[in-house]
Order: structure tokens, then sequence, then C-alpha cells
């Protein structure tokens, strides 16, 4: 896949890992819609884009303004090749101290937001025969990891609805991507929600020792350029990770309850 003159929508394009990914499309020669809460950071990371860009802000869980949301963004140049569902929040509780609303924070910001626009805008990508769509998961939406019971739920619904979105449209033009990061450096751990539902703040999580975002977008689009279905992003030993947690499930089990000594 190539990616210059492809209309490109990036949600949670403000920072992290859609702020590189909305530059790293633009550095290929794509047009990018860059989405996210605030426009003063949209902005900001729209200089760093070399190429045109249009700023689209939004609350990712306000539904009913996504469908004039989709209509401006397919009206821009025409129509939208490639969609990234990137933005989510993440959780630092246990689940025995973590408040109910806080699960329905997570379900609703990482599953049923990405969801609804995938939702409208699946019939603009059929009814032009293509469209691709990244789903930017996580590797704890392939494994079940402590402190985040909420977010592995919620990035697991992800991951199956994704797949079998694929299943129900490959032959009509749809390309799917599931996105697992593992470890980047982005501000994910530092805005999770703790078990009431406030922000975790500054820490030395071990995802801040992670890859960069820069690193991270190019890993993403080397998989589109493949035709890849699945990639999990990150270093070494997290894909490693990956491939054992399919294959030797308990032992992965295993290691997970290790890190809270269960």
């Amino acid at each position: 896949m190539e990616f210059s003159k492809k209309t490109v929508w990036v949600t949670g394009a403000s920072s992290g890992i859609g702020r590189a990914l909305a530059a790293s499309f633009s550095g290929e020669g794509a047009h990018v819609i860059l989405s996210g809460r605030r426009e003063d950071a949209l902005q900001d990371a729209a200089s760093g884009c070399p190429g045109e860009t249009m700023l689209l802000p939004f609350e990712a869980t306000d539904y009913d303004a996504l469908p004039d949301i989709v209509e401006r963004a397919t009206s821009w140049r025409g129509g939208v090749d490639i969609l990234v569902n990137n933005a989510g929040i993440s959780q630092r509780s246990l689940a025995i101290d973590t408040d109910f609303e806080v699960y329905r924070r997570l379900m609703e910001v990482d599953f049923f937001a990405p969801l609804r626009l995938t939702q409208l805008l699946l019939p603009h990508f059929l009814d032009r025969g293509a469209g691709t769509l990244v789903q930017v998961s996580s590797l704890a939406g392939k494994i079940g990891v402590p402190m985040r019971t909420g977010y592995c739920a919620a990035k697991h619904a992800l991951m199956g609805y994704s797949d079998a979105l694929r299943a129900e449209n490959a032959r009509r033009g749809l390309t799917v991507l599931t996105v697992t990061p593992g470890f980047v450096q982005t501000e994910i751990a530092a805005n999770a929600l703790n078990g009431t539902g406030q922000r975790y703040g500054p820490n030395d999580d071990p995802v801040n020792h992670g890859i960069t975002p820069g690193e991270a977008a190019g890993q993403i689009l080397g998989a589109l350029r493949k035709g890849q279905r699945e990639i999990t992003v990150g270093s070494p030993q997290e894909k490693a990770n990956a491939v054992m947690a399919r294959l030797l499930p308990g032992v992965t089990m295993d290691r997970m309850a290790e890190r809270t000594g269960a």
C-alpha cells in the first residue's frame, strides 16, 4: 500500500502514537485529518505534518455529533481512504478497588467510541469498494494484565469486533489491520484512570520505558505496506510474548499472576 495522495483520518492525533502516525502519513504524501478533543493540541500536532491537514476536533463519546463529523471528514477531499481508530484511555487499579463507573467509562472510550465511528464510516468504504481500517488495540487486548481489568475487557472486545468485521467484509474491499502495542513512551499511564476515575498521574510505569511513538508509527506503516492483518508493536521481547500468549496461554497466565503475587 502506498500513502501518497491518500486521505488518512487519525483519532487521538494530538499526542503519542496518534501524533506520530499523523506526521508519518503526512511525510509519505498523505492528506491527514487530525482528531482529538482539544483544537490547540491538534494545531500543535499539525505543525509537525509537512503536507495538507484538516483539524477535526470532537469528543469520542459524543455519539450525537458523530454523523456530522463523519460527513465533514468524507467531504474534505472527496472521501476517506484510511481510518485510524487510535484514541483511548487506560487503567491502573485492582478490580476490587475499581468503581463500576470506571468500567463503564473505559468501555465507552475504548470500545463503543471506535465501534460507532467505524459503523458510521463503513457504508462510505463499502460504497467505494475500498477502505482501510486501523484499529489500535493493545497487548492487553490479547493478554489479561493486572491493574487493567476494564482496559483489557475493552481492548479484547475491540479485537473481536475487528476480526469479525474483517471476515464479513474482506470481499467487499475493506482491509482491517489490528494493532496491539506493548510499551510505548506516551502519556497513557499518566492519563490512566485509577479506581475512582481520577487521573493516575506521573509515575514510573514500565510503559514509559518502551519504544518511541515514532518507532511505533514506523512499524504500523510497515504493516500496512505489507498488507498484514494484525501486528504487535513494540520490542522483540514483546512480540515474542504475544506469540507465547497464543501458543502457551497457561505460562502467560502464570507470569501475569506473578506480577501481583497472586
